[in-house]
């Protein structure tokens, strides 16, 4: 089914749809990485990159809208993120490109996709944003520490709801200190929103 979809996107033959296909079956979690979880009642979703099998599963899990918070570099190997713009649509697919560092994150990378989030999720009462990167533990966790800081959760409660409903996740100091800084510097989006 994802040949098929991307190969609607893509082509009409189909033969870009295949190489995405067949590369997103060389990525594989940990067994005891969750999928996805929503956060609370925030229709905010953290997960692991999907799967072949996965990908076509999350619509009915109530996926509308995807984050993809992997380096472009990643992408360029497993093809998810043409994957998922073929499944979606690309303008509901937001690439928010980082290396999981450690280090400061600037909003360059992800303020834009923070905001994007926020807005489909205020003007949307549909919409279901899963937020994304390898194992949904660190990049995908920042991105949606900035959502739920967004929407108005103290810091403290937007810990919380991402620390209470993904035990996988890990609140980086750096990268939580990346989204309160931009935040006290008003939260303006920083580079382009990347939907293509």
């Amino acid at each position: 089914m994802v040949g098929e979809a991307a190969g609607d996107a893509k082509s009409p033959d189909g033969r870009r749809a295949r190489q995405p296909r067949r590369n997103i079956r060389l990525y594989r979690t940990e067994p005891t990485t969750t999928p996805l979880c929503w956060i609370g009642a925030e229709r905010i979703a953290i997960g692991a990159v999907p799967t072949t099998a996965s990908i076509v599963e999350l619509t009915g899990q109530g996926v509308t809208h995807v984050i993809n918070c992997r380096a472009t570099a990643q992408t360029w190997t497993s093809r998810d993120l043409a994957v998922e713009r073929a499944v979606f649509g690309p303008s509901r697919v937001v690439h928010a490109p980082m290396w999981d560092t450690g280090r400061s994150q600037h909003p360059r990378l992800w303020s834009a996709a923070a905001h994007f989030a926020s807005t489909t999720l205020a003007d949307d009462a549909e919409a279901g944003v899963l937020i994304h990167c390898h194992q949904g533990r660190r990049r995908s966790v920042l991105v949606a520490y900035a959502v739920l800081r967004l929407r108005g959760h103290s810091a403290t409660d937007a810990a919380d709801l991402i620390l209470i409903h993904r035990r996988e996740a890990e609140l980086v100091t750096t990268y939580q200190a990346s989204v309160e800084a931009w935040l006290a510097a008003g939260a303006a989006v920083v580079g382009r929103l990347r939907i293509r």
